[in-house]
């Protein structure tokens, strides 16, 4: 197999964002020629450490973390290194309340305080919600925001979302990184990281990334291929404006792991495929435009306004298993393919002033959203000869019957969403020792489909208000105790919104409501402490059906916990990120789903996660981490149970000189055998064995 048409392919990308840079800056330049001054550069992380100050996520207005009343957790660009970690996926397993999904095998799929979602996915706090695996070779950092968040984010995350955040165009630097690396599976990666200033007022930033995916599963392989260019320009000394393209191809062999047996996930067969290498297939290319204008009009008043333009394109194909191993030692297995074309289209606009009335401070913030989605999709089933389910022997290597194909169209579906958004948040200072956080969304959400297989067009309009209301005591600047309520809701035809049926255009939207009380405190400048109890409460329900993996209707659900986190430099040369979730959930209303009183799938009562990197000498450090996670069942039936694992990891860092540092990441080291994630009782994913990766990081 050779890599040479996907990299020359990887280079002609590369070279056509470099050339577009430089066919925007002179442009750009002649925008700005009157500004005097280099613009200003606000860093929210700190240098070379895990802890993060402030983000504007969360309440979208620059706010001090110990000052948001919501549990949140920031992953680092300094910890994604150290960790040697590429993938979103891989980073959140570190975050407490966090649960992996499977996602067929094909796609990110997270399960955050009980809530499963294939969509609660941000760039710089833009909805970025098509089905696909996100890489991080461009994002800063990685932001998990807990609860609902309808008022910042609107509709969907119940409980939570995942905004990733983009490295930002250079204005005072010039910056050469690149990386290497090969792990002990034969899976590589190149990245590059390149900014510049072109002028006292025109800052740029590339970022590239090829990678060759390879893993324990048989047959498993793949590439991506991501590119990123930035500008960004000074207008004047009070406007500055960013411009973002960012394209991703990801092709994989798409694998849903293994099926189980008498309850428990096979084993034995951790690298046993499942599946089809000829038809077992992902291929996704997406395209993400961003823009982004900030202007001062006076030194408490200030506007930003946002773009995004996005373009998947997504076939995936697959062969899985449907059912339990039989005690005859035979598995059936059926399959499907599918189609995804999609186009969203956001603006979206804030004004933020900040000043006093009456001796009592406020950041009040107005803005609006308007966004639109429209969504081409296909699927066809697997034949096996004239049937749809096939079976074949369980063996290390399975064999399937010949002629495995796709059939005719099944399903085939357009839908239109277009969703109109405003919202009103104050943060009020009331004296020293007291904050208030209160806000308030509306949005009209407007879905149309058409079932072109049956003819049925779908039609719903929903108006919902959200609130949200935080109570913030601070005893010191560094402390602070909060007690917060919020509301989030979700229309009824799946977090993709592909197609409407007469069930789903009858039903009002699911709701969220998630009360939290809490304690932040900065222990130093560069160390973080959190913790936090909630109840989330869902009510008109539905989940992923045991046996198909179609969403059903489960009514109600509650989920209860407490999270707690300590991330940054404990003592001088140690960085950690801590975290500890223990939860429980149940469904409180009985289905034809489910019981009341049942167990709420993938949500383990109890997770823990240990990552921390000591500097030795001036040279060398030494990095330790563990997982831990309890036993959970895989679907609402409670019939298949995944065991409690733990996983130990280990990484070594050396500087070669100030500008080439080696490093090694070892995962699993105890060589366990677990099951981190599923999608169905029959789809559970086997983790890795004990595996390596070293890395060469050169900078300059």
């Amino acid at each position: 197999m050779t890599h040479t048409p996907r990299l020359r392919q990887f280079a002609l990308l590369c070279t056509s964002a470099l050339g577009t840079l430089g066919w925007a800056a002179p442009a750009m330049a002649e925008m700005a020629a009157d500004a005097a001054d280099s613009p200003t550069i606000i860093v929210y992380g700190r240098p070379d450490g895990y802890d993060t100050e402030k983000t504007p996520t969360a309440t979208k207005t620059s706010t001090p973390l110990v000052d948001v009343p919501q549990a949140m957790n920031v992953i680092s660009r300094e910890q994604l290194n150290d960790q040697g970690i590429d993938s979103l996926g891989d980073a959140l397993r570190f975050v407490p309340g966090v649960v992996l999904g499977q996602g067929e095998g094909h796609r990110d799929q997270i399960t955050l305080r009980g809530q499963s979602s294939t969509a609660d996915f941000f760039v710089d706090g833009l909805r970025d919600d098509a089905q696909y695996y996100r890489p991080l070779y461009n994002a800063e950092r990685v932001e998990v925001l807990k609860g609902a968040n309808a008022l910042i984010f609107g509709r969907g995350g119940g409980g939570g979302v995942i905004n990733r955040v983009s490295k930002a165009p250079e204005y005072d630097r010039t910056r050469v990184g690149a990386n290497a690396s090969v792990d002990t599976f034969g899976g590589w990666t190149l990245s590059a990281d390149l900014g510049a200033p072109l002028s006292d007022t025109i800052g740029t930033r590339i970022n590239a990334a090829y990678e060759e995916f390879d893993n324990h599963r048989q047959n498993y392989g793949g590439h991506f291929i991501g590119v990123t260019p930035t500008i960004g320009a000074q207008l004047g000394e009070a406007t500055t404006l960013t411009v973002t393209y960012e394209y991703a191809e990801d092709d994989r062999l798409t694998d849903r792991g293994v099926p189980s047996r008498a309850g428990q996930p096979l084993t034995g067969y951790d690298a046993t495929f499942f599946g089809s290498v000829d038809l077992n297939r992902s291929e996704v290319t997406a395209h993400l435009a961003h823009m982004r204008l900030d202007h001062a009009f006076s030194d408490s008043l200030s506007a930003n306004f946002n773009a995004q333009y996005a373009h998947y394109d997504k076939y995936y194909g697959n062969v899985f298993p449907r059912a339990a191993v039989t005690a005859a030692n035979t598995v059936e297995l059926t399959g499907y393919n599918s189609t995804t074309v999609r186009e969203n289209g956001i603006v979206q606009g804030n004004l933020v002033w900040t000043g006093d009335t009456g001796g009592i401070g406020h950041t009040l913030l107005l803005g609006f959203e308007a966004a639109t989605q429209d969504t081409a999709a296909t699927r066809a089933d697997a034949r096996f000869g004239g049937a749809t389910v096939t079976s074949v022997a369980l063996a290390k290597q399975i064999t399937l019957p010949s002629g495995i194909t796709f059939g005719p169209i099944t399903s085939s579906s357009v839908s239109d969403v277009r969703a109109l958004s405003a919202y009103v948040q104050d943060q009020i200072d009331i004296g020293e020792h007291l904050k208030l956080v209160a806000g308030l969304r509306y949005d009209d959400f407007r879905i149309t489909s058409t079932n072109r297989i049956n003819g049925f067009k779908g039609q719903r309009s929903d108006g919902k208000w959200s609130p949200r209301l935080g109570v913030i005591v601070k005893p010191q600047d560094n402390l602070s105790l909060y007690a917060s309520y919020a509301k989030s809701f979700l229309p009824q035809s799946g977090d993709q919104f592909t197609v409407l049926d007469a069930t789903t255009q009858a039903l009002a939207p699911e709701s969220f409501r998630n009360l939290e009380a809490g304690v932040k405190w900065d222990i130093s400048t560069a160390l973080a402490f959190t913790l936090a109890a909630y109840q989330l409460d869902r009510t008109n329900t539905r989940a992923t059906d045991p046996v198909t993996g179609n969403v059903v209707q489960t009514g109600k659900s509650r989920t209860k916990g407490i999270e707690a986190s300590l991330v940054g430099q404990l003592t001088d040369g140690l960085q950690v990120s801590l975290g500890y979730a223990l939860q429980d959930g149940e469904i409180r209303a009985t289905t034809t789903a489910a019981p009341a009183g049942r167990r709420l799938a993938q949500l383990p009562r109890h997770q823990l996660s240990a990552w921390g990197r000591y500097q030795l000498t001036d040279k060398l450090g030494i990095g330790l981490g563990l997982l831990h996670q309890s036993s959970q069942f895989s679907t609402i039936s409670s019939a298949v149970r995944m065991p409690a694992f733990t996983r130990l990891d280990a990484g070594v860092f050396y500087d070669v000189s100030d500008r080439i540092a080696l490093q090694l990441n070892v995962e699993n080291l105890t060589d366990a055998d677990y099951f981190p994630s599923a999608h169905t009782d029959n789809n559970i994913t086997a983790g890795e064995p004990l595996n390596a990766k070293l890395t060469l990081r050169v900078k300059y």
